[in-house]
């Protein structure tokens, strides 16, 4: 699953936005994993180096490696599919085929949503140093602009939900009844044979691993 997100980020062109998002995340979270479960498993038996209490094993490694390639796998799928997906696209695929608009635009929001939450930060930044706010290195220097940042930030996001309520409202988005849109997305015969064939994949999978657990239990 690794190697296959891997390849497509690389044949569509992501790689540089996916790759570097993906080691922020698994970085630390597999250092953790590595110490937590590589020092101190308790059914570790092949014990390869000692320090006191902690015991480094060749079981916990393993169980930390497979916790390890799981946590990768979701991650590098997660950040795939967000930052390949056309959010329009998608809000306009789901209304055609009845899934409700408010849900629609709520699954959309999920993936613009720190994006922009990091421009409008930015720029209220930028906005208050040229008005004269200087950010050393300290940590009192940061807290001290990361408190004046916070407020208008969360108060334009208050507005600009208020103001997407009111536009979306005007749009009908609440409405019961059928929405048209103006934007149609292609859906090729290869595309839904490719959707049948990964759903029935990814059930085979949880079914064989099922089995595997009841037959080692």
């Amino acid at each position: 699953m690794v190697a296959a997100c891997l390849g497509l980020s690389l044949a569509g062109g992501t790689a540089r936005r996916v790759m570097p998002a993906a080691a922020a995340v698994l970085v630390p979270l597999g250092l953790s994993l590595l110490v937590l479960h590589g020092l101190f498993f308790p059914e570790g038996r092949t014990v390869l180096a000692e320090w006191g209490p902690s015991r480094v094993t060749a079981e916990g490694l393993e169980f930390a490696g497979q916790r390890i390639l799981q946590l990768a796998a979701v991650v590098m799928a997660l950040l795939l599919f967000s930052f390949s997906v056309d959010v329009p696209d998608l809000v306009a695929a789901l209304s055609a085929r009845g899934v409700q608009g408010r849900f629609a635009f709520v699954l959309a929001s999920t993936l613009t949503l720190l994006p922009a939450i990091a421009a409008r930060a930015q720029r209220i930044r930028q906005a208050q140093e040229s008005r004269g706010l200087v950010v050393t290195r300290s940590l009192v220097s940061r807290a001290g602009a990361f408190r004046l940042q916070a407020v208008p930030l969360v108060l334009s996001l208050i507005e600009d939900a208020g103001t997407r309520a009111a536009a979306l409202e005007a749009r009908g988005l609440s409405s019961t009844g059928p929405l048209t849109s103006y934007r149609e997305v292609p859906d090729s015969s290869l595309q839904r044979t490719a959707r049948a064939v990964l759903v029935l994949l990814a059930v085979a999978a949880v079914v064989l691993r099922l089995v595997q657990a009841g037959s080692g239990g």
